[in-house]
Formats: C-alpha cells, structure tokens, sequence
C-alpha cells in the first residue's frame, strides 16, 4: 500500500463498515412498513359493437320498439315507445318505404362515447332508391351502451323537429274496354246533386224536378234531406254530368238545389264482379297504400279488373320530396327528390258489352252463373254472376247495399257438384282404358254392383234399357255410368281423378284478372288427408255422375268444354287482351295461350262429341225438346246436381255452337234451379240466339220427366 498505513487504512474502512452496520440495525429495530401497491392493470371498456349491430338491425327492420329498448334513458323519457312507433311509421309511410338496406361503414370509440357511422338506403315506390350516410351516438352507461335519440336516425338529412313533406302528382285513372273498344269503366264527370233545406222556396217544384232527373220517388228524395239542418248540404243523388245535362238548367233555377261537379269513375254497368269497383282505402290498409306512393285518399279498385289492374290503370305517381324545417320561422322547405307521373294504361278486355249486357237480361235475377267461352282462343265473351249490383249506385252517397252475395264472382269463384256434366270426363276415361263406342249396358233403371244393400237408381226409373256408350252420354244414364265408374275402379282407383285433372279439374284455370277457384278432384290420397273414412268402390261410383266430394267452378266446365269441341286444346281462358301504353312502357298483349292437351286421341273425342250431338238432336236427347227449330245444330250436355238434402238440385247446361264448327261455349248453372234441361238448357238457347242476333224463340213448356 503505497502511501496508505495500515491505521489509516483502517480509519477509513471503519466509517464505511459501522455505517452499514447501523443501517442494518436500524433495519432491524424499525417497525415494518407497508409496501407501496402497485397500481392493477385497467380493465378494457366493453365494445359498443354488438348494441351498434343490434340498432342498425332495428332500423332495417323497421322495428321502433327495438330501437327504442336500446335507447339511454333520457332518451326513452324523452320519447315514449308509442312517440317513437308514430313517427317512425309516419316518416316511412309518408316517402312511401318499400325496404331498407343499411350498411355499417365505421365505428369510433372515444372512452365512454362512441359514433357509428352507416350507409342507409331506402327502396321507395314514389322517389325510387334514396340514399345517405349517417351517424349513431352512443354512451356507455352502467346498464351498458346505449343509442342517444336524434331525428337524424329517422333519415340522416333530418335535423331535429325536421318532417318530411310530399307534393303529389296523381295522374287520371285509365279506362276499362271491351274488345270492340267500348268503354266498362271510365273517368268523367258526375255532378253531384244536393239539397240545402232551409233554401226551399218551393218544396212541390224541388221534388218535381228531381224526380224528373234522378227517376228517384219523391218520397225517397225527402227522405235525404228531411232530417238535415237549415243551412246544412244534404246529398242525395250524383249522375253522370251527361245524363243531368237535360235538366241541369231546371236545377240550378230552383232554390233549395245545389249541383256539385266531380270527376269519378262511370261504368258501363255490365259484369260488376268481372269489371269491379273503385272505393276508398279502408282505415285498416291506409300504411299499405301509402308505403306503394299513394297519398291515401285516392279511390283504388276494391275488386275484380280494378283491383287487378291497379298498377296499370292507377299509372304512377309522381311527386316532390321535401324536409319541412321545425317550428313556424320563414325558412323553406328543401326539396331532396322528385318524380314525374306516369299515365295510367288502359285494360282491353275480350268481353263484348252489348253481348254481355243481353246474356244478363237472360239470366234475370236467378243466382247462378253463365260462361260464354271462344273454345277457337280461350277468349271470355261473357262472364255473368246472380244476384249482381249497380256499382254506379254504390258511388252514391247513401247507397243502399247490394244484395247478400252480390260482390262474389260466382262465374270464377262459385264450386259446385257438377252432376251429369261430369259424364264427359268418365266417357274419355272409359274410352283411354278398355270401353269403345260399341260398349252396350243394360240400364232396368237401377244397379246392384255394390250389393243388394246398396241399390243405385237411374234418374229414370224405368230404365233405358240396352244402350251403348255414345248413347249413354246422349240420354245421360247413369247405370251405364256406375258400371264405368266401378270398372275403372277395379283397373286403377286413380284413373278418374287423374282424367279429370287433366281436364283441368281441380286446378286454377291461370285466368288473368279476378280470383278464382281451384275446385275439388277427390282421390284416395285427399280423403287420407281429411283424416276420415277411406276412399272406396262406393265414392268412385258416386262421382262417376258428378256426385261425392267433386266441386268445380262454371269457368272450368267451359274450359273442358272447349277443348273437348277444338279438338283437345286446354287454354288458359283469356280475360285481358292487352295493356295500352304509356311513355316508357310498350304496349302489353296477352296473346292465346294454350296450357295442354287432353289425353284422348281424336277417335275417342269424336265419340264424346256425337253423344253430345245426340243431346239435343236424338230423339231420346236429354235437351232435344229445347233445342228443337234451331238453325245450326248444337252439342250440350244437361246436369241436375243433388246438393244439400232438403234442398233443390243445381240446374246446369253446356254446350257448344254450331256443332259442326265450335265458335261459342255456352255454361250456365242456376243454383237450386231444379232440373238441367228445363232450367238451364233454355237459357243457353236463348243466349246463342242472342250471340247470333236471331229471334228469341219462346220457351216450349218443360217436359214432365226428370233429366239428368
């Protein structure tokens, strides 16, 4: 150790080492300390994601209750859940919202607050496609995220106590043709004619002359306004402002009448069930209406080619979409969207007015129906429904309603046991599986196939003795047709069901422009389903003279009808012709359409086609007495259908006309009428005669037997 001692050295060790000496004694002697904690690590705020999903969901939805359950609660304090439902319903009815689309875009968390911001998009009937970016707010609760409330998220250009607002355009409704262009619904004028009571200098004249002009009694006419107030308008009838026209300068000179004009709707009056009627929106379907583009206080069709043809004849709205600012202030209102109108197009029909208009004159006030068919096309010439109604009278103020029944289209809509009119369907059955036209059956007015217990009757007791098939059908013996029934039976139960849908039984006929029926072709496998007894030999027997559980509706009796006089040709039954135009859309036609073939070679056909000749030519013809001096010859087959016990058959007749070359199908059932051939059979003369422009020949009295 250079210029160390050993003491120094040690003088100067000593310090170092008392001092750590000390220092672990007083680390010894000292109470313990409490150590400094460190801090935990923070635990991550929740992610606002699945509440941003959930709201977005709502809105494309369009579900306000689940929005609001996912709002803060100074926002649902705010705006109650029935607020909410009101004005989102209003906002979406009012641009006419068909669908909405939103797609999440961002999403920014800043401690507890957060945005999301989106794309939405709405589908709209009036405006088309309508599209904007916006915003979610969000706080982060104790509860969890919530959604604060801004009228932003009704539409993002909405700021808050914004509405929107539509100017509409509505074009004029388009008329309803006939083939010939005749018109069965138009819109024109009507003058609405009202009387102010208090006004009446001459109560005598007043009745007089609106009597004169409306046809009403003038007690009915003080009866509409008898009960009115001095000074209050009392209506009581509108007319076509060219029907007033002769006495419309009478009216306005005398005190107490009061002339509205209107524009409105006019039908033809023929074919009410087929034509339809425009009416009011029902209260119940105002948001439907409205989320289409309409305003809610058009008069729609309510039924038949109105309410088909609604989006034709009613054209498209146009209109102008503007954001109404808050409050009463001077701002204005900005316009976001706008659409021109589109005219509305016009329906040609295939019905022929006047035809139509004397097939009804025919029928009468009977309950039942008449299918007038081209069996060449498929074209309706005529479509008619008893009871039916005036729809210029239901577009009368105080109306009285239409008779029960009146609005149904029993034409289209109407099922029915077809009765012997079936026969048609068993005589192509037979000849496809084993029968021909020499087939002989002994008819002693009754059959036992089923067992002496189970006796079936002919409708004529004394029978028809030995016949063949042609004349089976002829004079519609319904032994021959139970032995039919019972042999196609014992071969395949399904072979007559399957032969009658291929008639177009039991299926909708794809008529274009009002509801229809499919009817009913039982089977085995339909009576399984109804969870009741089996299908059996006896239900087969039944149904192979139109009885059991067969249901099918006029039209389709026509349409099997005239593919058996074309030669085989099912077609769709052709309502609508054509569509007019309008800018931007073509013209639409509808041109013939056949659907099928039936599954009978001609030879057969021409078999079914003479015993519907022998109908009313052959002397034992079921309908020979009826037909009897006409000037072409005609093929037909007459129906009595046994209905509920107690309770009259339905009388049914069809037929085709001129035999020898089909241009007309003619189907008439009257319900309940009694017998085919002296209820039904008699009408369709008359409405051939019609069609043909002949003499309506007087009806000869109806025989004393029963037809079947």
């Amino acid at each position: 150790m250079q210029g160390w001692t050993r003491r120094a050295f040690l003088l100067r060790l000593l310090p170092a080492a008392l001092g750590g000496w000390l220092s672990a004694c007083r680390a010894v002697l000292r109470p313990p300390q409490t150590p400094t904690p460190v801090p935990p690590t923070p635990t991550p705020l929740p992610s606002p994601a699945g509440i941003v999903a959930a709201a977005l969901e709502a809105m494309r939805r369009e579900d306000p209750d689940a929005l609001w359950a996912l709002l803060t609660p100074a926002s649902r304090a705010a705006l109650s859940r029935e607020e909410l439902r009101a004005l989102w319903r209003d906002t979406l009815n009012t641009v006419g919202v068909q669908a909405v689309e939103i797609e999440p875009l961002a999403l920014i968390q800043e401690g507890e607050a957060a945005q999301a911001r989106y794309r939405i998009r709405w589908k709209t009937a009036l405006f088309g496609d309508l599209e904007a970016e916006g915003t979610l707010a969000l706080r982060l609760l104790p509860e969890g995220w919530r959604i604060v409330w801004r009228d932003a998220l009704l539409w993002p250009a909405l700021g808050e106590g914004e509405r929107f607002q539509v100017e509409y355009i509505i074009p004029e409704r388009a008329n309803l043709y006939d083939r010939e262009g005749q018109s069965l619904a138009v819109q024109g004028e009507w003058v609405e004619i009202g009387v102010v009571p208090g006004q009446i200098a001459d109560e005598g004249l007043l009745l007089q002359r609106l009597a004169r002009a409306t046809g009403l009694p003038a007690e009915t006419i003080r009866s509409r306004y008898a009960s009115g107030r001095p000074d209050w308008y009392m209506p009581i009838l509108a007319l076509p402002a060219d029907r007033l026209a002769p006495f419309a300068a009478d009216l306005e000179a005398t005190p107490g009448v009061v002339l509205r004009p209107r524009s409105g709707r006019i039908y033809a009056g023929v074919a009410p069930q087929t034509i339809g009627i425009v009416g009011k929106i029902p209260a119940e379907e105002l948001d439907a209406w409205r989320r289409r583009g309409y305003r809610g206080d058009e008069w729609v069709g309510r039924m038949g080619l109105e309410a088909w043809g609604e989006p034709y004849l009613a054209g498209i709205h146009g209109g102008r979409l503007f954001i109404q600012p808050a409050g009463t202030g001077n701002a204005s209102p900005r316009r976001i969207a706008e659409r021109p109108f589109t005219p509305g197009r016009s329906i040609t029909t295939s019905l022929k007015r006047d035809f139509q208009a004397q097939v009804e004159e025919i029928f009468g006030d009977r309950t039942g129906a008449v299918v007038v068919m081209d069996p060449r096309n498929g074209d309706l010439l005529a479509l008619v429904s008893g009871p039916d109604f005036d729809p210029n009278a239901l577009l009368q103020p105080s109306s009285p309603p239409p008779p029960p029944g009146a609005f149904f289209n029993r034409a289209t809509q109407g099922l029915y046991p077809p009765g012997s009119i079936f026969k048609i369907v068993m005589m192509a059955a037979a000849l496809t599986h084993g029968f021909n036209a020499g087939s002989t059956f002994q008819d002693p007015g009754y059959w036992d196939g089923l067992g002496p217990g189970y006796r079936k009757w002919c409708w004529l007791r004394s029978g028809h003795g030995l016949v063949d098939l042609p004349t089976a059908l002829t004079v519609s013996c319904n032994v021959a047709f139970y032995q039919i029934g019972f042999a196609l039976y014992q071969q395949d139960p399904d072979i007559v069901p399957q032969m009658a849908r291929a008639f177009g039984l039991g299926a909708p006929t794809g008529v274009r422009g009002v509801p229809e029926e499919a009817g009913l072709v039982p089977d085995a496998t339909w009576r399984a389903q109804q969870g009741g007894r089996p299908w059996s030999v006896g239900d087969a027997v039944n149904m192979a003279i139109g009885q059991s559980d067969l249901l099918v509706t006029p039209l389709q009796i026509a349409r099997m009808l005239a593919a058996v006089a074309n030669g085989g040709l099912l077609y769709r039954p052709r309502l609508v012709l054509r569509i007019g135009p309008a800018p931007g859309q073509p013209e639409e036609s509808f041109p013939p359409e056949v659907q099928g073939r039936l599954p009978v070679p001609e030879e057969a056909l021409a078999v079914i086609r003479q015993g519907l000749l022998g109908v009313t030519t052959h002397p034992r013809g079921t309908a020979t007495w009826v037909f009897r001096g006409m000037p072409f010859p005609v093929a037909g087959k007459t129906g009595t259908a046994e209905t509920a016990p107690g309770q009259p058959p339905h009388a049914w007749f069809a037929c085709y006309a001129p035999a020898d070359r089909p241009e007309l199908v003619v189907v008439v059932v009257v319900e309940h009428g009694g017998q085919g051939s002296a209820v039904a059979a008699p009408l369709a003369r008359q409405i051939l005669e019609a069609y043909y422009g002949l003499p309506r020949t007087p009806l000869p009295p109806p025989p004393a037997q029963e037809d079947r």
